[in-house]
């Protein structure tokens, strides 16, 4: 039989006819992206060539081609049989299809990749070089881990807390050193957990620790650099000082660091402090800071607003101290998300903030940063991202001024370019819940289902909510309804909000019969709180038009965190409504996507743009 098949050139035609079916679905995908053809149009297509297969094979054995045309295989002369010939131009006709199989896949898995969006010359040497983090970056890697509090009162908690982020602040500045972020490194803070075991989770090779007594006017800090890898102390040092002296010993201890590194790694350095500088010369006002930034990084609505008295107080008593003015700004920006406090004024108070501390250094990442997502509320999307390239130009080891960007870029719709920039955030501050959680956003959103799982687990052990939020969108998508139900569930549990409005999605998909009582239901939530859900909501049943209805009712209501939701990943039907471009306009999306910053979904045809599925990055139109 397999003789025969041969013979008669079965095999042959098809493979000749799956080459080409696959080549024609790849010509379907851009034509009906172009002609606005919905998604069943492409299912089509791949039915009839699913179904033409047998048909062909089974021509392929019946009938053969002759000089004199198509003839039954029975009623042919084998000593006249032209097989052998026909088998020739078939094997011709598949080697000529599978090199245009193979230059098509070049093309779209290489063709052209879109610039980053920034100047290379800025920064991104320095994201190359942690975005490849090899060896080398490794073994000049380092954890501040947070100093114990040795004073007979636990409120000094504060000082000695403050003495390990302003030592981490010192380090940063140092060249060649890789340095885990605040937020990694105190997620060890008070837990029963070994050196080794923290370096491997933060990926170091070297941790500082320490202590801090603080009684009086008097000071003792304790610091100790450990190499790992040997568990041996490189240096440690016990400094007895006046509280006048903080500074001083922050400088000396820093330097000893950095001298330490430098004999034993032979790392190229720069002087730590000049980089560095003092915050304030005020003692009391720094005091202040620290209490404030302590209280601050702790979140929940009752500590940043202690966290704001605190940062004024401190301005107060030192008015150009522009660390307190940057970290005031921060405060105001996050307040309304931990607390039930008018955003509009929230926010005011934080752009006055930023730009005070800029007034008196223009160096300070954290305000630049907070100035960029003040402007990307605002959909002013050119200015949010030149404020978020300046934060990272001043400090391109800022693991928040990097997540932010991440999130900015996914917002924007370019999501490959975003997933690198969280990247670098996740190699800086591996253990930050926020980062996690965007990177199993920005995974799910491509489609990448293990990497969004990971993250999420990762962003839900380290208490972020939205953690279970992705992991049941995945679940979701997978149609493994009751996986998506529990996560689902944990996750309205952990925002303290009622499930009813996810409960009846998958109540829809489970049981048709609820369709008709749960729109209804739907319906009614437009004039309710947290529009964006049932804006997402709707585009996930295909309502589109109930979807724009929420979008232009609620528009103000959206702000430029939440239209996230217009790249619901399983959906391109929505964004080829000519709607969808209409909508992006009116975010001012459209006008910074022309200036070279196309989303991964979409591209320019002329004067038109086409919004489809995801495919790999190409080069649309260059980058700005």
């Amino acid at each position: 039989m397999l003789t025969e098949l041969r013979r008669r050139n079965v095999f042959r035609v098809a493979a000749v006819y799956a080459v080409a079916g696959w080549l024609l679905l790849q010509v379907a995908d851009v034509l009906f992206a172009v002609l606005g053809v919905p998604d069943w149009g492409l299912r089509l297509v791949l039915g009839l060539l699913l179904l033409g297969f047998p048909v062909v094979a089974i021509f392929a054995w019946v009938f053969e081609l002759t000089p004199e045309g198509i003839k039954r295989e029975s009623e042919v002369d084998r000593t006249q049989s032209v097989v052998e010939r026909t088998g020739n131009k078939l094997n011709v006709a598949i080697v000529v299809l599978l090199a245009a199989a193979v230059t098509l896949l070049v093309l779209e898995r290489f063709g052209g990749e879109r610039d980053n969006g920034y100047d290379d010359a800025a920064l991104p040497a320095e994201s190359k070089r942690l975005e490849v983090a090899g060896s080398e970056a490794e073994e000049r890697s380092i954890a501040v881990l947070p100093f114990v509090n040795m004073s007979d009162d636990p409120g000094n908690e504060y000082f000695s807390d403050g003495i390990s982020e302003e030592l981490l602040n010192v380090l940063v500045k140092v060249d060649g050193l890789t340095v885990a972020s605040r937020t990694s490194s105190f997620a060890f803070k008070g837990k029963e957990v070994s050196v080794p075991e923290i370096a491997e989770k933060l990926k170091v090779n070297h941790v500082v620790e320490g202590s801090v007594r603080k009684a009086g006017n008097r000071v003792r800090i304790t610091a100790q650099l450990i190499d790992v890898g040997s568990d041996r102390h490189i240096w440690s040092e016990t400094y007895d000082r006046e509280l006048a002296d903080v500074f001083a010993i922050q400088d000396e201890i820093s330097q000893r660091i950095v001298e330490a590194l430098k004999i034993a790694l032979g790392a190229e350095t720069v002087d730590a402090m000049s980089a560095a500088g003092h915050p304030t010369e005020n003692l009391e006002a720094y005091e202040l800071y620290l209490q404030g930034r302590y209280f601050w990084q702790r979140r929940g609505g009752d500590n940043i607003r202690k966290a704001i008295e605190l940062f004024i107080e401190a301005i107060e008593l030192a008015p150009d101290f522009a660390r307190a003015w940057s970290s005031l700004a921060a405060a105001y920006i996050t307040l309304p998300v931990y607390a039930d406090a008018d955003e509009a004024e929230s926010y005011k108070r934080a752009e006055a903030a930023a730009f005070k501390a800029l007034e008196f250094d223009d160096s300070l990442a954290e305000a630049y940063a907070v100035l960029g997502d003040l402007a990307r509320t605002d959909f002013l999307w050119e200015e949010a991202e030149d404020f978020y390239l300046a934060a990272i130009e001043r400090e391109p080891k800022d693991a928040t001024a990097r997540l932010w960007y991440g999130e900015f870029l996914t917002l924007v719709g370019r999501f490959e370019d975003g997933l690198a920039e969280s990247n670098v955030a996740y190699r800086l501050d591996p253990l930050s819940p926020g980062t996690n959680a965007n990177l199993a956003g920005g995974y799910y959103i491509l489609g990448r289902d293990a990497e969004t799982l990971r993250h999420a687990e990762i962003a839900w052990d380290l208490g972020h909510p939205f953690g279970k939020m992705f992991e049941g969108w995945v679940y979701f998508r997978r149609g493994d309804y009751p996986k998506a139900k529990e996560a689902f569930a944990a996750f309205t549990d952990a925002i303290g909000a009622p499930g009813a409005l996810l409960d009846g999605l998958i109540g829809v998909k489970t049981d048709p019969s609820s369709r008709t009582e749960y729109f209804e239901f739907l319906d009614n939530l437009t004039g309710q709180p947290q529009p964006e859900a049932v804006f997402e909501t709707n585009i996930v049943l295909g309502r589109f038009d109930q979807a724009f209805a929420v979008a232009n009712e609620r528009f103000d209501d959206f702000r430029g965190n939440a239209w996230i939701v217009i790249w619901q990943p399983d959906t391109p039907a929505f964004r080829r409504d000519p709607r969808f471009i209409e909508l992006a306009d009116r975010l001012g999306l459209l006008s910074y996507w022309r200036k070279g910053n196309w989303p991964d979904f979409c591209e320019p045809r002329g004067a038109e743009v086409v919004c489809r599925k995801y495919r790999h990055r190409r080069n649309w139109a260059g980058g700005r």
